[in-house]
């Protein structure tokens, strides 16, 4: 064994007889005895990886230091990611206010739209098998008039006539 083993070994044996007062210290200052727990630990993880330890004067106080600068890092590493998390948090939500506006429908959004949808499509079985097809190739898939008139080959007035009807068809049958 070497003058570094032996300093090493040294150390490690006073975090050993000081650990309880190392878990108080850390948990007074982080408000949390599973983070002080996890701090202690790493103390002594560094510890154990020193290849080569450096000239110590008061190791008691190099223990308390060491784990003084890992809560640092620890605390800094939370403040980004809690920062980063934020700010991809702020870029995904809107706001109005402070009132948070979900993308998404709410639940009774979404069962009143598949409901009004069910009403459509029972109130469109009463209309023609022609002007059923030009509702559905304008509305549910999105074919301007003109395109629709040239898939099914009738004209646009056709189209506009097909429309109408069976807009006036579902209003008089949807609440």
């Amino acid at each position: 064994m070497n003058l570094a083993d032996d300093s090493r070994l040294s150390l490690i044996g006073l975090y050993m007889e000081r650990r309880a007062d190392l878990l108080r210290f850390f948990t007074m200052r982080l408000r949390s005895p599973a983070a002080a727990e996890d701090l202690v630990q790493d103390i002594y993880v560094r510890l154990s990886g020193l290849e080569k330890p450096p000239d110590i004067q008061n190791p008691m106080a190099y223990l308390y230091r060491l784990g003084s600068n890992l809560m640092l890092d620890r605390l800094r590493g939370e403040r980004r990611t809690a920062n980063r998390d934020g700010a991809w948090l702020d870029s995904q939500t809107t706001r109005i206010g402070l009132q948070e506006i979900s993308p998404e429908p709410s639940a009774e959004a979404a069962v009143a739209a598949r409901q009004r949808l069910a009403l459509l499509t029972e109130a469109l079985k009463d209309l023609s098998p022609q002007t059923q097809r030009v509702f559905r190739m304008h509305k549910f898939e999105g074919l301007s008039h003109p395109e629709v008139a040239a898939a099914i080959g009738i004209s646009r007035s056709a189209v506009e006539k097909h429309m109408m009807a069976a807009l006036k068809h579902l209003l008089a049958r949807l609440p």
